[in-house]
């Protein structure tokens, strides 16, 4: 019998029953919720005249539809207004803490999750947003949910679930100048494609896996659903640990280092067989950008776009072609160079303190070019006035960069931040899909770095050259 992988560990931890059809029952130790996807389960909930038993083990914040307006308040957004109202009236209604507009603890789900410690090694955390996979990077697993399945985590603290398949990937060898936890899992989307994670729990492991700070083990754990995969996780080590320690709902005295003791088995054997296993080599990979309309639609910032004629397939060809077009992209010709009109800097990808550093690096003396939007949007309150305290919002904003506050912002469009019709933008967010940060925008995927050089230069750039 072989070994089992982490997922397995912490899985069957959570197993109350296997239902017999391939799904199981697994408990839920933290639910989070956020505004547009918690109204109709709450709805759910009242029509059913049922109450929510366990209050204490979910927890609520406004991100998505928020104004990142200094001056919001919760009529700033007239199109959020409603649901932000609705959020904070079944909160109260359910005993549910909720980090509101105004709230010290108030930010995006997925940042604040790992920052005040709601995130734990081994836990399951579920929450009405795909990038709940974002908790993997603390070694727990965190699982995406639609509506309906957060009424049922709402009435029952558990979920009924597709047991996933396992799948690791190896990232191998030491990343190169300019290559940042961001350029990795985009690298792997571009040598895979987004299906090659469907059905699986994906481990990302390898020595440059293990060189990355925690911050950027939750950006690549972040894209696991770019990839197609259910949830990605990392395995916890000492970094992880000093990360989680102190955090506001970590535990605390005994309970810690009775935590801390079960948290050092959390890794997988060294004799597991996963479903699927892949390797990696990052040594060579550059700074990555992409250039189509999918996530897998990437290149390193020193290659030239592809041209359709040189595709063998007919389907891939026009796939190609129809991606340049909306794109407005030349094939074959250098990417380094092309104008841009917008940088933003956000989202829980890419919107950590350490991501706001690494682009502050870059500005730093130097200015936005004239004809080039820029925001920072960073992903919690707390972030924000991090950064502030340690003067990165200065630099930003003396390099004309607008200073923002806290949410999910030009990432999804449904607030005021949002890419006029065919402007191209350069983002540090996980999603360039055809009118995802507003109608016929054109979005560019890189690094808080790269996005930074973009900034500077007014052209997609090479980060390296200005490092």
């Amino acid at each position: 019998m072989s070994g089992r992988s982490l997922f397995e560990k912490i899985w069957d931890l959570h197993c109350i029953r296997s239902m017999g059809d391939g799904r199981d029952l697994i408990f839920v130790d933290r639910h989070v919720l956020q505004e547009t996807t918690s109204a109709m389960a709450f709805r759910g909930l009242a029509d059913a005249a049922r109450q929510v038993p366990f209050p204490a083990l979910t927890c609520a914040t406004q991100d998505h539809i928020v104004s990142t307006d200094l001056n919001r308040d919760a009529a700033s957004n007239p199109g959020g207004r409603e649901l932000i109202g609705l959020m904070a009236r079944n909160a109260a209604a359910h005993d549910i803490l909720l980090f509101g507009l105004g709230d010290a603890r108030q930010g995006i789900v997925h940042v604040i999750g790992p920052e005040l410690g709601l995130v734990l090694p081994g836990t399951i955390v579920a929450c009405g947003d795909s990038h709940t996979s974002t908790a993997g990077g603390l070694g727990a697993l965190g699982i995406g949910v639609g509506t309906s399945e957060v009424e049922h985590v709402l009435a029952t603290q558990t979920l009924v679930l597709p047991r996933p398949k396992t799948m690791r990937i190896n990232f191998e060898g030491q990343a190169g100048q300019g290559v940042t936890a961001k350029d990795l899992i985009l690298h792997a989307l571009g040598t895979y494609g987004i299906a090659i994670g469907t059905g699986h729990a994906i481990e990302y492991a390898g020595a440059a896996i293990r060189a990355l700070p925690v911050e950027g083990r939750l950006t690549v754990c972040n894209m696991s659903i770019e990839l197609g995969g259910r949830l990605g996780l990392i395995a916890p080590d000492e970094a992880t640990f000093a990360y989680v320690k102190d955090r506001a709902f970590a535990p605390k005295a005994a309970m810690w280092d009775r935590a801390l003791t079960s948290w050092r088995h959390l890794y997988t054997d060294a004799d597991t067989q996963f479903d699927r296993e892949l390797s990696l080599d990052v040594s060579q990979a550059a700074p990555q950008i992409t250039w189509g309309t999918t996530q897998q639609d990437v290149i390193g910032v020193d290659q030239p776009l592809p041209d359709p004629r040189a595709m063998p397939d007919r389907d891939q060809r026009e796939r190609a072609e129809a991606m340049l077009s909306y794109m407005g992209l030349t094939p074959g010709r250098p990417i380094a160079g092309t104008p841009i009109d917008i940088v933003f800097i956000g989202s829980c990808t890419n919107a950590r303190l350490s991501d706001l550093e690494a682009a502050a690096a870059i500005i730093r003396g130097r200015h936005v070019a004239p004809h080039v939007r820029a925001l920072v949007v960073p992903g919690s309150t707390s972030v924000k006035k991090a950064a502030e305290y340690k003067g990165l919002d200065r630099i930003f904003i003396e390099a004309g960069f607008e200073w923002r506050s806290a949410g999910c912002s030009m990432c999804v469009s449904i607030n005021e931040d949002i890419v006029p019709p065919g402007a191209r933008c350069v983002a540090t967010s996980n999603r360039n899909f055809e009118n995802r940060q507003g109608p016929r925008a054109r979005t560019h995927l890189a690094s808080p770095a790269m996005a930074a050089a973009a900034a500077i230069s007014g052209a997609i750039t090479d980060v390296r050259r200005l490092a």
